[in-house]
């Protein structure tokens, strides 16, 4: 079986898809599509990526920017699904991606507490409840009949009382029609400089007798300091930061354990320590400092962007990195994945060959 490699190091400007690999252009349309993390990796891996909904005006400019989608709709998902005026080329796709807002199924965050209420993902949106947006997003799937969707989400998805979503999320996706497969799948073991593990639902339209998917991924894990800015000497931490810092013990994953040990209290566990001598932990949108364990100072943009395999000339405009990459599925695990699916569906029905 041909192995596909990608680089996590990377530049826009070399053009899709990735050397070496001829362009299939299946179609593909995304949701919550935030940065083009996922947009990215399907033109990677040779689709013909449409464009997609995104319901924050300020990163669907950034979007537009890096991108420039053939369809982009900067809109509330509700809003996209009462439209009657879509193009034809969205029905019946090869593929339809979502990722919806996921931190009431995050194990770090407050869960079952904010289960039903609204809240204002990031300040200039609309209130909304996140944790229905995975049903909202299966109301696409019914609308647009894709042949494949899938739906990316938090390992928290499939833990403790979050397993009812999930069982949910396979029973109304069975309902319209479709088979689901679900993974939970790391980037470190997909050629990956971090620790990130995700749930891909991937579903396929029963109608057209697709096998089950195969996803196998066994890379050996690159740790930071392979990728670490040893040139970058300077200070950016804070006093309050640095006092932490000098103050931290091997053992130590985040500010919040040296918090914990000093004073006593819980605080800043979503602001990691990172070991040169491990593979980065997940990169988060709201960490606000990302502290190396060998230099005191925060994670510079060029290595954010290899831990999140996003492209080193990515336009972030006004927006920081970290917000981005840690909102973005990693382009390189959806275009791992991706491949599988056109190799093993699309390709395997259509009899074609691809050269790699």
């Amino acid at each position: 079986m041909l192995m596909m490699k990608l680089q996590f190091e990377w530049y826009i400007k070399n053009g899709y898809p990735f050397k070496g690999m001829e362009p299939h252009r299946l179609k593909v349309f995304g949701t919550f599509i935030c940065g083009g993390g996922s947009s990215m990796g399907y033109k990677l891996a040779g689709y013909d990526h449409l464009g997609g909904v995104e319901l924050d005006q300020q990163v669907s400019r950034v979007y537009n920017r890096n991108h420039s989608p053939k369809y982009l709709y900067t809109e509330d998902i509700r809003l996209f699904n009462e439209r009657e005026d879509l193009p034809n080329e969205l029905y019946n796709l090869d593929i339809l991606d979502g990722s919806p807002p996921c931190s009431t199924f995050s194990m770090a965050g407050e869960r079952e507490n904010a289960w039903g209420k609204k809240k204002r993902f990031k300040e200039g949106q609309a209130m909304q409840r996140l944790d229905d947006l995975v049903f909202i997003y299966i109301d696409t799937i019914c609308k647009l009949r894709p042949k494949v969707a899938i739906l990316e989400n938090v390992k928290g998805i499939i833990q403790g009382n979050a397993r009812a979503y999930s069982k949910e999320i396979v029973k109304r996706v069975q309902k319209i029609g479709y088979d689901v497969q679900v993974f939970l799948l790391n980037s470190a073991s997909m050629g990956i400089p971090q620790k990130r593990e995700r749930v891909f639902f991937i579903c396929r339209r029963k109608d057209l007798c697709f096998p089950k998917l195969r996803l196998s991924f066994n890379e050996t894990p690159i740790l930071f300091r392979e990728i670490m800015d040893k040139n970058d000497l300077s200070d950016n931490l804070t006093e309050y930061q640095r006092m932490l810092w000098n103050n931290k013990r091997k053992s130590d994953k985040s500010f919040g354990d040296v918090i914990d040990r000093l004073e006593k209290r819980l605080s800043m566990f979503s602001n990691p320590i990172i070991h040169s001598d491990d593979v980065a932990p997940t990169l988060t949108s709201g960490a606000g400092v990302n502290a190396l364990y060998d230099i005191p100072r925060s994670l510079n943009k060029r290595e954010m962007c290899l831990i999140g395999s996003y492209p080193l000339d990515y336009d972030f405009a006004d927006i920081k990195p970290e917000y981005l990459i840690g909102m973005s599925v990693p382009p390189v695990v959806t275009a791992r994945i991706s491949y599988e699916i056109y190799k093993q569906w699309f390709q395997a029905k259509s009899g074609n060959s691809l050269t790699i």
